[in-house]
């Protein structure tokens, strides 16, 4: 397993971040849910990066790595190469236990500086159902978006959860002028996972487009 980020080579690869809760278990529809869309993203080719610990991140990378072992062939990128499982850990009080399957895996002590390395590394992000930390998740990515500090990143909300936080958010802030509504342009609603395999492959047919105006996190917002 690496440890280090060769950012030319992860500037290369199309890569979505999943952000979900670590307390859900095996069994559940949720983790099941999971388990199936990064099953897709591994057999698409595309990277997978997560939190690295346990729940619907171990459910990512089982997922993906199952996805990886059933591909028939490989997929060819701006510049090749096969779907890596990369895990952002994190030092808690209570240790957590890693993912089942990483290929690079990145130990963090705060939490601003492993999110900063998500914002960074992800061309999409997938919000699956989680808690305070999904949450957080979630509004930092968005903010960075509404501020151009990343770029144009869709937003995938998959799941159950939050239909009543998209209808909130219109009712409230949007309706009171506190965002516009461009501010909801990269915001999704997958309610499955052919839904939001959809956008993922939009997102990656411009990533594949390349050019001189393709727009990277990685190469934006930096490390």
């Amino acid at each position: 397993m690496a440890d280090k980020f060769d950012n030319e080579e992860l500037s290369s690869h199309f890569r979505i971040a999943l952000f979900g809760s670590a307390r859900i278990k095996k069994g559940d529809w949720r983790y099941k849910m999971v388990y199936s869309l990064a099953k897709q993203i591994g057999a698409a080719g595309f990277d997978i990066i997560t939190g690295g610990g346990p729940g619907l991140m171990d459910a990512a990378s089982r997922g993906h790595h199952a996805g990886r072992k059933g591909r028939s062939g490989h997929h060819v990128g701006r510049k090749g190469g096969v779907g890596h499982s990369i895990g952002l850990t994190i030092q808690l009080p209570k240790e957590q236990r890693d993912s089942f399957h990483l290929d690079v895996k990145k130990d963090f002590k705060r939490f601003s500086e492993r999110l900063d390395h998500f914002m960074a590394l992800a061309d999409v992000v997938v919000v699956a159902p989680g808690g305070i930390g999904t949450l957080l998740e979630l509004f930092y990515t968005w903010q960075l978006v509404q501020v151009k500090h990343i770029c144009q990143t869709p937003i995938i909300l998959m799941g159950k959860m939050w239909p009543g936080l998209i209808s909130w958010i219109k009712k409230w802030p949007l309706k009171k002028g506190f965002l516009g509504k461009e501010d909801l342009e990269t915001i999704f609603y997958a309610n499955d996972i052919e839904a939001a395999m959809s956008i993922i492959t939009k997102a990656n047919a411009m990533f594949e487009k390349g050019g001189k105006n393709l727009c990277l996190n990685i190469r934006k917002y930096g490390l």
